[in-house]
């Protein structure tokens, strides 16, 4: 039996549900929303970056480009390469640093 938990965002402030061990980018799009910006899906483009401001979750692999290992420690993370392990709260997180010099 697989284990949904709720994902909340604050802004805006909508709520989907999430299978453990499904990304969070496709639990948000497999419920019909489109508040989480979507890109190559695979944790190197940076497009869906969040911030986990509450709850426990798994990760895969993301590029350090798009998320430091501060930032991570601070619970930014991408939508498409986290899992919950628990009901989240989730914000969208600033761009990274390095992007904002880059244009």
């Amino acid at each position: 039996m697989t284990t949904n938990h709720d994902i909340k965002m604050v802004n805006p402030s909508v709520e989907f549900p999430c299978a453990e061990g499904e990304f969070v980018l496709t639990a948000m799009q497999r419920s019909g929303l489109n508040v989480i910006d979507v890109g190559c899906r695979g944790g190197g483009c940076g497009a869906c970056r969040i911030q986990v401001v509450d709850g426990t979750y798994s990760r895969r692999r993301m590029s350090r480009a798009h998320v430091s290992e501060m930032e991570e420690l601070e619970g930014v993370a991408l939508a498409c390469r986290i899992s919950p392990t628990s009901p989240l709260l989730i914000a969208i997180a600033p761009p990274a640093v390095q992007e904002l010099f880059s244009e």
